[in-house]
């Protein structure tokens, strides 16, 4: 069986005392590839250093939505795009996004949304995008921006809507990722959603290391391998062999990602 972890954060600190032993369960556990998601473009050098210690791991570049109060200006997309373009294992832009939950600066999120969309766009890269208590505000950006008649595509990811929200991206031509929350007892929207996406439309991820799946759930540091209760969980929502969703999701992050494809 392989798996495809589609969102981490191994630069973090809590990673370091013990990384090749994380890398060393990951691989027992048949995660194959991993996509490194950025929060902000300091971390660049960082995520490279990991992908140099862990051929594996494929990496984005981007500035979350909470970040953006502090960081984002015009130079910072300008620096993004460079960036995007200095290494060819960089397979999206993101974390970009929104996030109305923790902050209110509304116009600054989507000015920077916007940019990242369009340096997306340029460089023919999918985004990864953060959406939190902002899904409408979200679809309408990107119907927008398909309405100028540029390419958007990329992935929902931890995604947390209900099916109504799901379906708007989904008719955008998102991927939508589930993370550990899926497995949560009382994640009843999230596992609606997570029922009604179709097969070659959905991803799994960690988001590690935060949100600890079931029955891992008492874990303070969630960890790649770990990706494997998530598809456990959505083989058992949707009455699917483990098996089925190992090879879907894992096709699905090649396509999407560009990643070389390791199932014959």
């Amino acid at each position: 069986m392989q798996l495809i972890d589609t969102h981490v954060h191994i630069n973090f600190d809590t990673f370091e005392p013990d990384l090749d032993a994380i890398a060393a369960r990951w691989r027992a556990a048949g995660v194959v590839r991993l996509v490194h998601s950025c929060v902000e473009p300091s971390e660049f050098k960082q995520i490279q250093g990991i992908a140099d210690r862990f051929p594996e791991v494929s990496f984005a570049v981007g500035l979350h939505p909470l970040d953006v109060a502090d960081l984002w200006t015009a130079e910072r997309g300008e620096e993004i795009q460079a960036l995007a373009q200095s290494d060819p294992r960089v397979v999206a832009i993101g974390e970009t996004g929104l996030d109305f939950f923790k902050a209110e600066n509304r116009d600054q999120q989507i000015a920077a949304l916007n940019a990242q969309l369009a340096i997306a766009a340029q460089l023919d890269l999918p985004l990864i995008i953060h959406c939190r208590d902002a899904a409408s505000e979200m679809a309408e950006c990107l119907r927008q921006f398909k309405r100028q008649g540029k390419s958007v595509r990329g992935v929902m990811h931890c995604w947390g809507g209900n099916p109504e929200e799901t379906e708007w991206f989904l008719d955008l031509g998102m991927y939508i990722s589930f993370s550990g929350t899926v497995t949560f007892k009382k994640a009843e929207q999230i596992q609606a959603s997570a029922r009604m996406v179709p097969l070659d439309r959905l991803l799994i991820e960690t988001d590690c290391p935060f949100l600890s799946p079931v029955p891992k759930r008492g874990e303070k540091r969630n960890e790649p391998s770990y990706v494997q209760y998530v598809a456990q969980h959505l083989a058992h929502l949707r009455d699917l062999p483990l098996e089925t969703i190992a090879t879907q999701t894992t096709l699905n992050a090649c396509r999407l990602f560009g990643l070389e494809n390791l199932i014959a």
